[in-house]
């Protein structure tokens, strides 16, 4: 859901031993070291439908990742199973599933709220806490790259299916925004090449993603200076600042493309991430419409720290079944900094998404058009750029418009454009929270996803 290298100030997320809640249910091995532990979440009303949390258990490389499941409201034997990671780097999925697309949001009064737009509607969600370390997952050892990410939870998704056969048979999707767009790519390009795997991959969902620096990072200038359809949100000097930066980064990010060397990329990405975001103190570097609530660790929202205080409520983690981590926090920054330390974020996954596309698995990129921190502009640049076999078409493809029924009205709410099997859509009036702020219109565009309707125009 977010990029959130703020959460690399944060202090590193303690973990210490914890009584975890008695288990519903304690699943016998599904391969060697490898288990499901599940908890029933019923209790904590936050849906009607079949739910259940718990960890998926990876004895041998003492990896224990949390999930929560919830079956579709619809018709779970048929709808499909779509996999949500949230951004970050190392990000807790839970905030997606509590803020965003999940079957509920908290209010302010630490009570689930109904969501009628959750993607749950849809599709049957598995909300992951990943890479290691990550929200309530726990483990000894460390990931540092999104690649290494994606075989973790390759692995997961594997066990889990094969525990519960009754969900591998449907279709299944990738999805996740903001830093997902690197985690997206690469978890489902990882389950492309292992065939053996029985996923039965259908597609990737990425929003508001960062995916392609060398091309995303140059869109900090049009979109902070007036050429992204929101007003300038910096003066003269610091927009020629950032002009006569260009040449440089454009150099340093071209290194970091061929060498992919962690201190090639790591001074990349603070040069040309890192500087364009901290020009303008206190700007919503998430949605340059609206003013900074709090500041940029709550993500300039005020919707996040009720989560906080929910997950932390000891009923709450009993019913979730936790264990080891004592505090949940919304980013772990001692695996963020890990993941950053290596240079991931300056790092292209275009490879990933074209591997993606040659297979004919269709990938879906929108975007917020008043987010800054990873923009339509840039969003819509990278896909543009992408060098696969349906280019030609993609860049010749006409933008139409997408609307929804609403009230018994037609209500527009973005844009697209679409050639076999890449779409990429603006998203009006919405921010990095493009789901959040466009509830309906965004379940909409999924939904016509996963039937199949937008594989070109």
């Amino acid at each position: 859901m977010r990029l959130s290298f703020s959460a690399l100030a944060l202090a590193a997320a303690s973990i210490h031993a914890a009584a975890a809640a008695e288990e519903n249910k304690t699943a016998g091995e599904v391969s060697k070291g490898a288990k499901v532990r599940t908890f029933d979440t019923s209790v904590l009303g936050v849906d009607k439908v079949k739910q259940f949390s718990g960890y998926i258990d990876n004895e041998e490389e003492d990896k224990h990742t949390f999930f929560w499941f919830f079956e579709s409201r619809g018709d779970p034997a048929k709808d499909p199973v779509t996999l949500w990671v949230e951004g970050g780097p190392a990000c807790s999925s839970m905030l997606g599933l509590l803020q965003q697309v999940g079957p509920a949001r908290i209010n302010e009064k630490l009570q689930p709220e109904f969501n009628p737009f959750s993607w749950i509607n849809r599709t049957s969600m598995i909300f992951l806490d990943q890479p290691a370390n990550t929200g309530f997952s726990h483990t000894s050892k460390h990931v540092n790259t999104s690649i290494d990410a994606a075989k973790d939870v390759l692995t997961a998704m594997t066990t889990f299916l094969k525990q519960f056969p009754e969900y591998a048979k449907q279709d299944f999707y990738v999805s996740g925004t903001s830093y997902s767009g690197h985690f997206v790519p690469a978890i489902a390009a990882e389950i492309l090449s292992k065939p053996e795997s029985d996923i039965n991959l259908k597609g990737a969902i990425i929003g508001n993603g960062l995916t392609d620096p060398k091309v995303q990072f140059p869109a900090f200038r049009p979109m902070g200076c007036g050429e992204g359809g929101i007003p300038a949100v910096f003066n003269e000097s610091a927009c020629a600042a950032l002009e006569a930066a260009e040449p440089v980064c454009k150099e340093l990010l071209q290194e970091c493309s061929e060498k992919e060397e962690s201190e090639t990329c790591l001074n990349a990405f603070g040069q040309c991430f890192a500087k364009p975001l901290s020009l303008k103190p206190g700007l919503n570097v998430y949605d340059l419409r609206k003013p900074c609530l709090g500041n940029s660790s709550n993500f300039c929202t005020d919707n996040v720290e009720p989560i906080v205080e929910w997950l932390n409520l000891a009923e709450v983690q009993k019913a979730l079944g936790v264990e080891v981590v004592e505090k949940w926090e919304t980013c772990n920054s001692t695996t963020g900094a890990d993941v950053q330390r290596t240079g991931d974020g300056a790092k292209s996954l275009q490879k990933q998404v074209v591997q993606l596309l040659e297979k004919k698995i269709p990938v879906l990129v929108f975007a917020g058009d008043g987010d800054y921190i990873c923009n339509w502009l840039g969003n819509r640049d990278w896909t543009n750029a992408l060098e696969w076999s349906g280019r030609e078409a993609f860049n010749k493809a006409e933008t139409k418009a997408l609307s929804v029924a609403s009230d018994g009205k037609e209500k527009e709410y973005g844009n697209i454009k679409s050639a076999d099997g890449l779409s990429f859509v603006r998203i009006f009036d919405a921010g990095h929270f493009a789901i959040r702020d466009q509830s309906e219109g965004t379940l909409d565009l999924v939904d016509r996803f996963m039937k199949g309707e937008l594989k070109g125009n």
